[in-house]
């Protein structure tokens, strides 16, 4: 017995001991242990930049709305979820069109164990007790067997706290996740707030979503952002996540907001969430204070970009009222011949919806679509001609019919059966196609022969492509936009397609190529890249303020045309004498008009090719174009119209390029004419401010003497 008791002693000495230990000497140790937290960094997102016109009008603006959002802990607690949700469902108002069947399913297993447990017969259950089935094929067999009449004993309110705690497991670990911001109510966010001790995880604050103040206007063009649901687009999260984002944040998905992503997207507020070992937020603290993106301040001129898109809507419509099936769009690109600086890219398209006729904004057409230009690219082949040494400035060409052996004569439209001496300025005024049929066949090392054959060199394509692209004809422009298109190279396998090329009816070109090539002839054969931005501005808090520049976009001239003194000069009169003189064809359109236009009209007949193709297969249609710039003598804007597909023959023709052409060029010397007016207008009164200011001043101070 006493060796018992004396075991029994050291054993509890020894237990003691330990306890002593562990208590004493460790027990801060392990106390730290138990208490231990974590610090997890996350990214709050912050509004986008803001986006203005040249005259400084907010174009896209940041709308703020409340907002009640849920992060979720590094180890969620589906119960303690599912309360949070019955509880918010409670205070709140919650869509439940994004709730899916299969999270009805889902949700209806949770709340009906003992029916979904019935849904799997004995012998399955016998089977899965022996290991012969899964727990994942029990479930997906208790799927499959839930009824419409089962979903339908969910009621609303069920469906309501579902597409909440929907929105709770959308969210990823420690980033907040937007449970709504549309339509909350200053009573749903005051209540929420109220009640925040017992929503765990759940936070009121101030969301933000973009507003157009011009509503569509040049709205494809603008851009998209992604919603918080979408968050990072699927195919560029790594990306994405690689600078930063994290994989709930609005990004830019096209053009504008896409291109200028890294300037529209702003600092993000760093938040440090302090966690305890089971990942439950026990504080948060601010480590860096977030910024709102930087602004953009675009080259577009909004009030002229409005009152085109306008002028082509009307002129639409208004030949929509006759006969052209085909007719169902128009493009007006009007651009700085000198900066390169785009001042309107306007597009509509004519499309039937429900039996009527709706006109929806296609400004991007100008960059993304393509068609044959017609005659309006004759600059580019006389300069052509010049560059590669077949023709000289002021050099006469016979214009006559041409007949080659076993073909159609081809001729001016002017001069079917005669034949005249003519130069080409007079080529580009009455608009010669034999004049340009000539230079390309002299390009192609060969001379017109009555009846005979046509024999092109294997270079003559090559080279003629080479020079156009100088001007910017069939190949991408350069703007800060993406998914830019280069037109279409026309296949060769003919000699003769050669004569085509050279007056604009076999390779396409975009009706921004068009206003690129048109600005290289108005500026004396620069060619400068177009872009739609101007400025890039720092973010000021004072509503209605642009902040200071942060970076200004420079002029680029991407090419410069090889001329010698004279030819670029012999192609201006040329199209001066288009607007100007008696015989030029504009000239009936803008011959009066007082800013001076320059200019050179187009038509393309080929085969239809537009969306109702398949049901009108190998239809003829027109395309009519035109070029310009004003005033001829000392360029400040030039001008490419495109309407594709305008009328099916001649006897039924529509001068519809004119009509918009003239009225969007009167628009735009109207509208500086105003602005030159309301700035003197300013100018006198901050004067006259000025001038009241020191007159007041030597009052001031007598009054100060008299007292002394």
């Amino acid at each position: 017995m006493n060796m018992l008791f004396f075991v029994v002693f050291l054993l509890f000495s020894a237990l003691i001991f330990r306890l002593g230990i562990v208590q004493i000497v460790q027990g801060e140790d392990y106390q730290r242990k138990i208490e231990r937290t974590e610090d997890v960094t996350v990214n709050t997102s912050v509004p986008r930049g803001k986006i203005y016109d040249r005259d400084g009008q907010i174009v896209v603006d940041n709308v703020p709305q409340n907002a009640i959002t849920y992060t979720r802990s590094s180890s969620p607690d589906t119960e303690e979820m599912m309360e949070t949700a019955e509880k918010l469902a409670g205070l709140i108002e919650k869509e439940t069109d994004q709730v899916t069947e299969r999270d009805m399913k889902d949700f209806w297993i949770g709340k009906h164990e003992e029916k979904a447990k019935a849904k799997i017969t004995e012998a399955e259950w016998a089977a899965y007790e022996n290991d012969e089935l899964t727990e994942d094929k029990i479930y997906d067999l208790q799927l499959e067997r839930i009824t419409e009449k089962d979903l339908s004993e969910l009621t609303d309110a069920e469906l309501e706290v579902l597409a909440i705690y929907r929105e709770f497991t959308a969210g990823y670990a420690q980033t907040p996740q937007i449970v709504k911001n549309e339509n909350v109510t200053d009573v749903e966010y005051a209540v929420v707030s109220e009640n925040l001790s017992s929503l765990p995880g759940v936070n009121t604050t101030t969301d933000w979503e973009r507003s157009y103040a011009y509503d569509n206007t040049l709205k494809t063009v603008l851009g998209n952002i992604s919603s918080s649901k979408e968050g990072l687009p699927k195919e560029m999260v790594d990306y994405y996540l690689a600078r930063d984002y994290s994989r709930n944040d609005r990004v830019g998905k096209s053009y504008l907001e896409y291109q200028y992503e890294d300037i529209l997207r702003g600092q993000k507020t760093k938040v440090k969430n302090i966690t305890d070992k089971s990942g439950n937020v026990l504080d948060s603290e601010t480590i860096t204070e977030g910024r709102r993106g930087k602004d953009l301040v675009l080259t577009i001129d909004m009030d002229l970009q409005t009152a085109v898109e306008q002028i082509i809507e009307e002129e639409l419509r208004k030949a929509k009222s006759g006969y052209h099936p085909f007719l169902d769009r128009a493009f007006v690109t009007m651009m700085d011949p000198n900066t390169g600086e785009i001042l309107a890219m306007a597009g509509k398209k004519y499309e039937v919806v429900d039996g009527r006729g709706k006109i929806f904004d296609f400004a991007l057409g100008n960059m993304t679509t393509s068609y044959a230009m017609g005659s309006a690219v004759k600059g580019a082949t006389i300069l052509t001609g010049y560059m590669t040494g077949v023709n000289k400035p002021g050099e006469l060409i016979l214009d006559e019919p041409l007949k080659f052996a076993g073909t159609n004569p081809k001729s001016s439209w002017f001069n079917r059966g005669g034949a005249m001496s003519i130069s080409d300025t007079y080529a580009l005024m009455r608009s010669s196609n034999v004049y340009m049929f000539k230079t390309a066949m002299e390009i192609g090392g060969t001379r017109y022969v009555k009846n005979g054959g046509l024999k092109i060199n294997d270079e003559a394509f090559p080279t003629m492509r080479n020079y156009f692209s100088q001007f910017g004809l069939g190949v991408k422009t350069g703007i800060d936009l993406p998914n830019e298109q280069a037109g279409y190279k026309g296949y060769v396998d003919q000699p003769g397609k050669i004569l085509d090329f050279a007056i604009g009816q076999f390779d396409t070109y975009t009706p921004l190529q068009l206003a690129q090539y048109v600005s290289t002839i108005a500026n004396g054969g620069y060619r400068m890249q177009p872009h739609i931005v101007k400025e890039i501005r720092e973010p000021v808090s004072e509503t209605n303020t642009i902040g200071p520049v942060a970076e200004e976009i420079e002029p680029t001239v991407l090419n410069t045309l090889p001329l010698e003194p004279g030819w670029i000069e012999q192609v201006q009169e040329g199209f001066r004498l288009v607007a100007q003189a008696s015989q030029g064809t504009a000239s009936s359109y803008f011959k009066d008009a007082p800013y001076k236009m320059a200019a050179k009209t187009g038509t393309a007949e080929g085969v239809y090719d537009g969306p109702l193709k398949e049901k009108n297969k190998n239809e003829m249609t027109w395309n009519v174009t035109l070029v310009g710039y004003a005033p001829y003598d000392n360029p400040e804007v030039a001008m490419a119209v495109v309407v594709p597909w305008a009328y099916e023959d001649s006897s039924s023709s529509i001068p519809i390029n004119h009509y918009i052409g003239r009225r969007a060029m009167d628009k735009y010397f109207e509208l500086k004419e105003e602005k030159l007016k309301k700035k003197s207008a300013e100018a006198v009164i901050d004067q006259e401010i000025v001038t009241k200011t020191n007159e007041t001043e030597p009052e001031a101070e007598a009054t100060e003497s008299e007292n002394e």
